[in-house]
């Protein structure tokens, strides 16, 4: 009873209790950090995620104006429909329109329409010559400032002289809205056109397909080299000096900075090679050197990941070296190899930096038809629109942020479903 008694009074001691108490002050302090420094990377994120919806979901619609075209005879010859005046039919149509205005003033007013307006009626005409003499209603978009002005980016209170608009153009569209001919419909042309100097026709479409072109291309290299190099090293090179030298450098080669493979491209592909610039094949290439070591690196834990039991049970049923790695480790290990090879894409697809140094910020108005044309890709195409001063490109920099976010967030979320339905513990 003495014994517990004193045992007793030790932790009872004002010693004791104040040791206590300190101790689980710094658990507290430590789960008040640990809070705090989460509660600010979510306040980041949120930060970014609404500034940039903020700023871009403007760009997911696009003004539109409905217009009555007359093709005259006098402004398209029919022996050469190619060659008429469509941007004079244009002038009549906005006339037509604006019927309150002096006829000089409304042929002023065909800014209202994008700069494409004659060109889609030049199509038109072209693949149908027997329009020639018709009129037709098209819905062709507005020029940018005037998609400014419908979606409330322009201050109509800011005094006329500092304003984009004047009073009589925001007079003149503001009739055509009383009219009920400016429509707001979704921006599909965001995803279906290519790259424009025009912001209301600038679109990610030559991005979008030279992205898949280079990660397709970056998939088929790394993929089958990262997980044979892998598999050497983990499973049959010798552990001697040599083999730690090469893992030291991929290793090494993992934390490197992308922009010194976009150098090493452009001297061996480019300078070296003479493989075409901007195209998506190179810039596969390039993307392929930087996610090696990440394939490899996973390729290699998810190899460990498999127990030995695995192994030494094959190798005691007669099957040979090769057997075991291929027909029952290699199967086992598959599913953490694609959720490394998958996170590996996803970093390659928001690269920049080596993409720039090949040549793949050119202005390109067309989608590539192979690999080997000319291409953007989605992180130099924000870095193209970012850089550009028409007021319309900030929205849409904004929302070609979001679209690459849509898809790294897809391919994280892919990886964590192979990872959760496959895996195995043991």
């Amino acid at each position: 009873m003495a014994d517990t008694s004193q045992h007793d009074t030790q932790w009872s001691s004002a010693r004791a209790v104040a040791n206590v108490s300190r101790r689980h002050r710094s658990e507290l302090i430590l789960k008040g950090l640990g809070l705090g420094a989460i509660s600010i990377a979510f306040l980041m994120l949120f930060l970014l995620l609404s500034s940039l919806v903020s700023t871009g979901w403007q760009a997911f619609t696009q003004t539109h104006v409905r217009m009555e075209f007359t093709i005259s005879p006098e402004r398209v010859h029919a022996d050469n429909p190619a060659g008429g005046n469509y941007r004079a039919v244009v002038q009549d149509a906005m006339v037509a329109a604006l019927p309150g205005l002096p006829e000089a003033d409304a042929r002023k007013m065909a800014a209202i329409l994008s700069n494409s307006a004659q060109f889609t009626l030049r199509d038109r005409v072209v693949a149908r010559p027997g329009l020639i003499g018709s009129t037709i209603t098209l819905k062709v978009p507005a020029s940018d400032p005037y998609d400014q002005l419908n979606k409330g980016l322009i201050d109509r209170e800011t005094p006329e002289a500092n304003r984009r608009l004047k009073d009589p153009e925001i007079g003149a569209f503001d009739q055509l809205v009383a009219e009920g001919r400016i429509t707001k419909p979704i921006n599909w042309a965001l995803i279906t056109n290519a790259d424009s100097r025009f912001p209301e026709l600038a679109g990610l479409r030559g991005a979008l397909v030279g992205s898949f072109y280079a990660l397709l291309t970056c998939f088929l290299l790394s993929f089958p080299l990262g997980i044979g190099a892998a598999i050497y090293l983990e499973e049959f090179a010798p552990k001697n000096r040599m083999s730690d030298i090469i893992e030291i450098n991929i290793n090494n080669l993992a934390a490197v900075p992308s922009v010194v493979f976009g150098l090493l491209a452009l001297a061996v592909f480019l300078n070296m090679f003479g493989l075409p610039r901007s195209a998506p094949f190179v810039g596969g290439m390039t993307l392929a050197l930087m996610t090696l070591p990440t394939i490899i690196i996973a390729t290699r834990a998810a190899l460990k990941a498999v127990p030995p039991s695995i192994r030494e049970a094959a190798l005691g049923l007669g099957a040979s070296r090769q057997q075991v790695v291929f027909q029952h480790v290699l199967p086992l290990a598959m599913p953490g190899i694609l959720t490394g090879t998958i996170i590996g894409l996803a970093q390659a697809l928001g690269e920049t930096a080596p993409l720039l140094l090949i040549g793949m910020n050119a202005f390109i108005t067309a989608a590539p038809s192979t690999p080997f044309d000319a291409a953007t890709a989605l992180p130099t195409q924000i870095f193209i629109w970012a850089d550009s001063p028409e007021r319309g490109f900030v929205s849409r920099t904004s929302a070609a942020i979001l679209v690459l976010l849509g898809f790294l967030v897809l391919m994280n979320a892919i990886a964590i479903f192979l990872r959760n339905k496959f895996e195995r513990r043991w």
